[in-house]
């Protein structure tokens, strides 16, 4: 605790009710987390079976374990649950199948899998030629973050086009249950209707989890929000380190108002300000305050930093891609040659993967060696994920997930109504999807 600032030591003390802790960039938010999970369970006395961190991404909660590993013994930390959004849900859902009518051992369909789905469901559907699955998917990902179910997406349709969306959102849905799948927006819709409808589940969760806490809560969307709540009742137990002006997801559902709304929401919530900046200089921290002056905030914050003023920035204009390309390479020669730089300790940082091109070309060009990070994985390849699923298969023949992303490939004309008999073959039965194409009352 003595080497943290009194900002953040007064966010890890706090335990008498809601926190809000706005974190500005680099101001050591995961180290704060850490802390107080540390101080939950060593000075409040919470067991760590009733303590929940959540996060976005596997990579955050995997750091987020590392932490608290180094602060914590394994055996005082035993039992305690640092997880995405999705892991919960699917838990949640795990335990309780039968009150989202599912059945032990549903599927868990990605993103691709989902949209090959959708693919079946526009083959057989009214929509015009040319419909995006993928833009599909994205407009019924937006409504199931928003709690909109089919019945109320035509509700609120505007037009013929806007009703044919919500007919084709209804269908993608009732197949979805007659393959005793969900997709990764129900992980956290099912469960939150779920403690709407079922107010013994809820109890016997928040029985379960007594303190939440919730990284990068500004990316939250209203499933997730409302999910939240639920878990933390009127009693509030829980820190959320969040900040608006890190909000960079609201095309994908995110609601950085979520932030203001806690204050709405809880009355006797308490706001900390992380203001203190670790990892940048001073200059920098002008030119970010500058430009994030001109958001609209719900909480006002100005980053500073005790590393000094730093190297002046430079900002050079640039003709195109191209032109930009070769004034960067230009600075990295420079920088190798006369300032005997290592390309190791050099970095190129651009927006979208689709950037890289010109970058790679011109690199190439100088014969400067480099290593591109990101972009699609080997694993993420539709045909690698197509033989990864057969060997599942094989593996593991109830592994119905694999069966529905390879039925039809290659294209073999199995419908959703063969998919459907299967289905409820296999759950009459007790085996999986595959050992039910046997049967030939399937076939029938």
């Amino acid at each position: 605790m003595s080497e943290l600032n009194p900002q953040q030591q007064a966010a890890v003390r706090y335990l008498d009710g809601p926190l809000l802790v706005v974190a500005g960039a680099g101001s050591g938010k995961t180290r704060v987390i850490a802390e107080k999970i540390a101080c939950l369970i060593e000075q409040a006395g919470i067991a760590p079976r009733h303590i929940r961190a959540l996060t976005f991404t596997n990579k955050a909660a995997r750091e987020m374990r590392e932490r608290v590993g180094q602060r914590l013994r394994s055996a005082q930390s035993s039992g305690l649950a640092i997880s995405t959004f999705h892991r919960l849900g699917l838990e949640i859902l795990r335990r309780s199948p039968e009150l989202a009518a599912l059945y032990p051992g549903f599927s868990l369909l990605d993103a691709e899998d989902a949209e090959t789905l959708l693919k079946e469901v526009l083959h057989e559907g009214s929509l015009p030629n040319g419909t995006s699955p993928e833009a599909i998917k994205h407009q019924i990902s937006l409504w199931k973050n928003d709690l909109i179910d089919p019945h109320q997406a035509e509700c609120l349709a505007e037009d013929d086009f806007g009703r044919r969306l919500a007919a084709c959102y209804a269908d993608y849905e009732r197949r979805l249950r007659a393959y005793n799948a969900v997709d990764f927006d129900d992980l956290i819709l099912l469960p939150t209707r779920l403690f709407q409808e079922h107010p013994e589940l809820l109890a016997e969760w928040r029985e379960r989890i007594r303190y939440l806490l919730i990284d990068e809560y500004q990316d939250t969307n209203s499933a997730q929000y409302q999910l939240l709540r639920q878990l933390a009742g009127e009693r509030g137990a829980f820190t959320a380190v969040g900040d608006d002006d890190q909000s960079i997801y609201a095309w994908r559902g995110a609601r950085p108002e979520n932030l203001g709304r806690l204050k709405n929401d809880y009355p006797q919530l308490t706001v900390i300000m992380l203001e203190q900046n670790y990892r940048s200089t001073g200059r920098i921290l002008g030119l970010a305050n500058a430009l994030i002056a001109h958001n609209p905030h719900l909480f006002v914050k100005r980053l500073w930093s005790a590393h000094g003023a730093g190297q002046p920035s430079r900002v050079i204009p640039c003709r195109d891609e191209t032109d930009e390309a070769e004034r960067v390479v230009s600075e990295i020669l420079h920088l190798r040659f006369a300032e005997r730089c290592k390309l190791g300790e050099i970095a190129i940082l651009f927006r979208g993967n689709h950037q890289a091109r010109p970058f790679e070309q011109t690199l190439r060009a100088h014969r400067l060696l480099y290593v591109l990070s990101g972009g699609t994985s080997f694993f993420a390849r539709t045909e690698i994920k197509d033989i990864l699923a057969y060997l599942r298969l094989l593996a593991n023949p109830r592994d119905d997930a694999a069966f529905l992303r390879v039925v039809n490939v290659p294209r073999r004309e199995i419908g959703p109504q063969t998919l459907a008999r299967l289905a409820e073959l296999s759950r009459a039965q007790g085996f999986g999807l595959l050992a039910a194409c046997r049967d030939p009352w399937v076939a029938a």
